[in-house]
């Protein structure tokens, strides 16, 4: 199981607004390669979504049924916050389902397709217009 813990705004490439859920793993016990201390750590990784901030804010804490799978990826410069150190990591963190759907029709949908372009008021939401 993973838990959603956070969110974040953010911008598509088309420069449509849409938020994105940051869920967290289990807590795993890793060894420092330094000090062969045992340390405990989450992975982390997001997923976009279609909700607003509000279904957003009320999704804290919910947990879906998978995991956060360390993937392969090609090389990239990663900067670490604490230190301004500049390193090269191959990996990603990724959501994997806990049972994949076992369909091979995947959807060629983006998060554009269902995040309008402009703005969304009241006026313009079918359940909150008069």
């Amino acid at each position: 199981m993973v838990r959603i813990v956070n969110y974040q705004q953010r911008e598509s490439d088309e420069g449509n607004v849409f938020f994105a859920l940051i869920i967290q793993g289990g807590v795993e016990l890793v060894q420092s390669r330094e000090t062969n201390n045992f340390y405990a750590t989450a992975r982390k990784a997001s997923i976009s979504s279609t909700f607003d901030e509000e279904t957003c804010k009320s999704l804290l804490g919910s947990e879906i049924p998978g995991e956060i799978a360390k993937i392969e990826c090609d090389p990239y410069d990663y900067t670490i916050k604490e230190t301004g150190e500049i390193i090269q990591l191959s990996h990603k963190y990724q959501y994997v389902p806990e049972t994949p759907s076992g369909r091979n029709d995947m959807s060629e949908s983006t998060i554009d397709d269902f995040v309008p372009s402009e703005t969304a008021s009241e006026e313009h939401h079918p359940l909150l217009s008069s």
